[in-house]
């Protein structure tokens, strides 16, 4: 597996917006239409990859994610607390790779995901929820910050892939490391109350979960 970034550059803040309503965590987008978008300018990429790498390395070296890969990112900004956390900086997190966009400078960056890894980021939650489909490292918020949350994960043979029991991050999420191509369920339980919900972890699946309501 490589861990050299894939990078790419927007000139214009309006092609940046737009970008980020499409790669948006709490949107309506489906996988894929981000590379979509993309491949189309792979031509014209080749051209400017040198110009592309030094303004992207800029975006990583601005918010302190120097030769971080994309595991490295997540995590670092996942964990940070909310009051800490960038403002200019949105981070998507899609199946197969992790979307950095810079609104401040117009810059967007992607680092390709693990290739046996898949990221799910949960958020259970007992009153309040919203939409989410892919995770925002530095938007989205969920209800259980810092509360203890038992999370097992089954897949379709009825063999436990996962049986933790976690602390949800600052901005109420936990977020799950899970083998790629798996389908099953995920149970999270917490003060007596539990969830169930399917689960699956393929390259058109979804990479935010705010759907597990304890009762």
């Amino acid at each position: 597996m490589t861990t050299t970034p894939r990078f790419r550059r927007r000139a214009l803040a309006a092609v940046v917006t737009a970008s980020w309503l499409t790669l948006s965590a709490c949107g309506a987008t489906q996988p894929g239409q981000a590379d979509q978008s993309q491949n189309g300018q792979s031509q014209s990429g080749q051209n400017q990859s040198e110009a592309s790498e030094v303004a992207a390395a800029e975006i990583l070296d601005q918010y302190g994610l120097a030769d971080m890969d994309a595991r490295g990112v997540i995590e670092h900004l996942d964990t940070m607390p909310v009051a800490e956390r960038p403002s200019t900086l949105l981070a998507s997190v899609q199946p197969t790779e992790l979307v950095l966009t810079d609104t401040a400078g117009g810059s967007i960056a992607t680092l390709p995901m693990p290739d046996e890894q898949f990221y799910l980021a949960v958020a259970p939650y007992e009153d309040q929820t919203h939409d989410c489909l892919f995770h925002s490292l530095t938007t989205c918020l969920g209800e259980m910050a810092g509360e203890p949350v038992d999370i097992t994960v089954t897949d379709e043979a009825g063999q436990t892939v996962l049986d933790e029991t976690r602390t949800a991050y600052d901005n109420g999420f936990v977020g799950l490391w899970l083998p790629r191509d798996l389908t099953g369920t995920l149970t999270v339980e917490h003060d007596g109350k539990s969830s169930t919900v399917p689960i699956a972890t393929g390259d058109d699946d979804l990479t935010c979960l705010t759907t597990a309501h304890l009762t």
